[in-house]
């Protein structure tokens, strides 16, 4: 079902912000991401209350069945919605049919997961799993908005008004770092024993990240590889909310590739980025 017209705030005619102001372009594209994302994210609870409601007439006879139409239809609700807002602009979208070389050219680029964490959102009372919805730029050669929903918490994190981010953490807490649930890589084992840091296990990349960026662990580092659509969004995000985030060996995470896959990831509060970076060398052995 698509969202109610007439659609987003700030899209359509001149965008303001408050008391009149004009928003940016910028902040329009961010709130743009936002609404997006919170739009799929109402789709997808639908979705689950429909999967979950005894004696009614229910078309997802087993979770795969539910996550297979969680992923078509919000993805199919995201394209609709930006052909309609933002026709001139490429999508990359995990669940595209194809990836479109022309992308590689085109100015603005729209990197989409319309379901991370498909595995949780498959299972009954978990809230890991997200919306991701961002955009890429030719002039900036990076991107420059992006949102993040978390449905089934009730929260969506935008860079159209940017978290504050994490505080300092307690001088004597050992560290936390979040990894994946299903594979966590063996390297961030042997940072845990390296740096006595305390491993915590949750579901999609856009909830790891957003459990940076509100504060309940202090990293998330990742080496098993993954695509762009895994970490656009929740990488603009960070960033916005004043984190670092970059590979694991500490250069730039480079978006609207060529070749879509990741390698790596690290996202964490900027005052710890030294200290990982530098167990990370030492466990992996890297120059």
């Amino acid at each position: 079902m698509p969202p109610n017209e007439p659609g987003p705030a700030g899209v359509a005619g001149t965008p303001r912000a408050g008391a009149g102001k004009p928003l940016g372009a910028l902040a329009v594209d961010g709130a743009l991401a936002r609404w997006l994302a919170e739009q799929a994210g109402e789709l997808l609870l639908g979705l689950r209350a429909q999967a979950g409601s005894p004696g009614r007439d229910q078309p997802f006879t087993d979770p795969d069945a539910l996550r297979a139409a969680g992923d078509k239809q919000s993805h199919d609700l995201i394209t609709t919605m930006l052909a309609r807002w933002r026709p001139a602009d490429a999508v990359l979208s995990e669940e595209g049919e194809r990836d479109d070389p022309a992308r590689l050219t085109a100015d603005r680029v729209w990197i989409v997961d319309p379901l991370d964490g498909t595995r949780e959102f498959g299972e009954p009372g978990r809230t890991d799993w997200a919306v991701h919805v961002a955009l890429w730029e030719s002039g900036a050669n990076d991107l420059t908005a992006g949102a993040v929903a978390l449905p089934a918490q009730g929260t969506v994190l935008s860079t159209a008004e940017p978290p504050p981010g994490p505080g300092p953490a307690a001088a004597s807490a050992p560290l936390r770092i979040v990894v994946s649930r299903s594979r966590p890589p063996s390297f961030v084992r042997d940072i845990s024993g390296l740096i006595n840091a305390e491993l915590v296990p949750l579901g999609s990349a856009g909830a790891k990240v957003a459990a940076v960026v509100c504060g309940e662990v202090d990293a998330y580092v990742h080496g098993g590889g993954f695509y762009e659509w895994d970490t656009a969004a929740p990488v603009a995000v960070a960033r916005a909310a004043g984190l670092h985030a970059s590979r694991i060996d500490g250069s730039a995470l480079a978006y609207n590739q060529p070749d879509l896959l990741m390698p790596d990831i690290l996202v964490c509060r900027p005052a710890i980025a030294g200290v990982l970076l530098q167990a990370i060398r030492e466990v992996t052995n890297a120059p």
